[in-house]
């Protein structure tokens, strides 16, 4: 079958190991099925992978991929649950792992997947929609809906509009009654944070009108300490992941008063994905999407997150 794998790590120049071609059809063990894959959608973690972010030399080559919608084995529209792992909430197995780290992932014409990850697709969504929900849209998920702890018309600071998990964040946080205030350095990205439902966009590290509820922060380093002052007192800083370097040293006169969360790079459980693909039916919110090609020309996917020029999801198709 076509595939998209990793075969080499290269920190420095991660395409070099990305290898687009045929690929040994996946093996399935006992408790799991296979899905033939009609659309799959791009996250830093595979581009990190390629990096060596999380994985060694010697298990490659491997499928990348972790988010995918597709058909199961009897035929049923399914939405693939990433995280693999075992109990209530899988993603505090300590045992857990995604698709692509230690099992094939989803950039092929067939995974093979957990029964259990396995969550209805809604007929309202597309298959291009709902593969970029697994993880930058579970996670935003989970740190608007779960650990922010916030109520309907709270204020909200997303860090860094234009990647797939802010743009969620702005998207979820309009559907959810949320008051959604958004960051860029890039006008472009501001004015479209603005189309995608942002109450109000400013440049990165300015000055606001009023200190905020709550601040969604996947950036780090570079906005991390803007994050500490745009709080009010008793306000929570959800955190997930760092793009721009990790979190300094904290002036812990300021924390003091504040709350963090952090939810990390495991997205949310399977119930989770499943109540998220229930409130885009509901709502009418759909993931944004910045472009969608054949799973063919991935390599221009994948270059166009390394150079940083993504709005949304990047989705590939045509696989399976």
């Amino acid at each position: 079958m076509f595939a998209v794998t990793a075969t080499e790590i290269d920190p420095d120049n991660p395409l070099a190991g990305l290898t687009l071609g045929e690929h040994p059809e996946p093996e399935v063990p006992d408790g799991w099925t296979t899905v033939t894959v009609r659309a799959a959608s791009l996250n830093h973690h595979d581009l990190w992978t390629l990096k060596g972010v999380g994985i060694r030399q010697d298990r490659l080559p491997i499928v990348l991929g972790g988010d995918a919608a597709g058909v199961d084995e009897d035929g049923n529209e399914v939405i693939v649950h990433s995280v693999i792992g075992s109990g209530a909430d899988e993603t505090l197995d300590p045992k857990r792992s995604l698709l692509s780290e230690k099992y094939d992932g989803t950039f092929a014409e067939r995974v093979a997947v957990p029964r259990r990850n396995l969550v209805p697709k809604p007929a309202a969504l597309s298959f291009e929609e709902a593969a970029c929900l697994p993880t930058a849209w579970l996670t935003a998920y989970r740190m608007l809906f779960d650990k922010a702890d916030l109520e309907p018309g709270s204020t909200v600071l997303v860090q860094g509009a234009g990647g797939g998990v802010a743009t969620a964040l702005i998207t979820l946080g309009r559907a959810g009654g949320y008051r959604v205030w958004a960051t860029s350095r890039s006008e472009e990205k501001r004015a479209r944070a603005l189309g995608l439902g942002a109450d109000q966009v400013f440049e990165s590290g300015a000055r606001l009108p009023e200190r905020v509820d709550a601040v969604m922060e996947t950036v780090g380093q570079a906005t991390w300490d803007h994050s500490l002052k745009a709080l009010r007192p008793g306000g929570r800083i959800v955190v997930s992941g760092a793009t721009s370097g990790a979190v300094p040293p904290a002036d812990l006169n300021r924390v003091f008063f504040l709350q963090l969360s952090v939810v990390g790079s495991t997205m949310g459980t399977r119930d989770q994905l499943g109540r998220l693909a229930r409130f885009l039916e509901q709502t009418g919110a759909r993931p944004v999407i910045d472009r969608t090609l054949p799973l063919t020309g991935a390599r221009e996917g994948f270059a166009a997150m390394h150079e940083g020029d993504v709005f949304g999801k990047i989705v590939f198709t045509g696989a399976g």
